[in-house]
């Protein structure tokens, strides 16, 4: 089917989405992107966090809580010969995800792995990876007000896994010196740096997002090798 997108013209898209979502183009890949009205939608993060990632020409890319499959999305779109797999533990989400890969034509090339991060052992072989980016939850249950929506608590806060499983789900799946990036809390920036020692993902890059200039960061890009020096 053809929607309008958001900023005027024609979004192509296989297939119809569900009752309660809208198909948003996804900049700057130009892919269609199926979302919630109500729901978790996608925010800048993601975007960020893939234009920051270093490493070239990946062959195989993993993303750690994958949402409606914004990060696979993209990484397809700059790394063409690579093949990307999105781990998500939102059934709801998964499910969104993998149509949105199929609506796009690229489910040759990224797939979208329903389950959880702490079971990675579970889900995917050790060390096989080039690369491993997440946009986790930032939150702990007890910081700031919980979402009433289901989608949009979990992707905010750590209701399922903290910092510490997603960097330890990201160690075992890297390659020695793999790369790995992650968008995250300015303000929980030395627990992060911390936490990616404690699993031999030596930081690498750091990048702070300010909102304006002159206005503290409130969130920062980090990139770290495994083993790294």
């Amino acid at each position: 089917m053809t929607k309008r997108g958001d900023q005027g013209g024609t979004i192509e898209w296989e297939g119809s989405p569900d009752a309660g979502e809208t198909v948003d183009r996804l900049s700057p890949s130009g892919f269609a992107l199926s979302q919630a009205k109500d729901g978790y939608r996608y925010s800048l993060d993601p975007v960020l966090l893939a234009d920051f990632v270093s490493a070239e020409s990946p062959a195989q890319i993993a993303d750690l809580g994958t949402g409606n499959g914004v990060l696979p999305l993209l990484l397809a779109h700059r790394y063409p010969l690579a093949r990307v797999v999105g781990v998500e533990l939102q059934e709801s989400l998964a499910r969104r995800a993998t149509r949105n890969v199929d609506g796009n034509g690229l489910g040759d090339r990224v797939q979208i792995l329903p389950g959880d991060i702490r079971c990675v052992r579970d889900l995917l072989p050790a060390e096989r990876f080039d690369l491993v980016v997440t946009n986790p939850p930032y939150r702990t249950p007890v910081s700031g007000r919980v979402a009433p929506q289901g989608e949009r608590s979990a992707a905010r806060h750590e209701l399922a896994g903290g910092l510490g499983d997603f960097l330890a789900a990201a160690g075992y799946l890297l390659c020695n010196k793999g790369r790995f990036a992650i968008v995250y809390l300015a303000e929980r920036l030395a627990e992060l740096l911390d936490e990616m020692r404690q699993v031999r993902l030596e930081p690498k890059r750091v990048r702070a997002v300010h909102a304006r200039t002159g206005a503290p960061a409130k969130m920062v890009l980090v990139e770290g090798r495994k083993c790294g020096q």
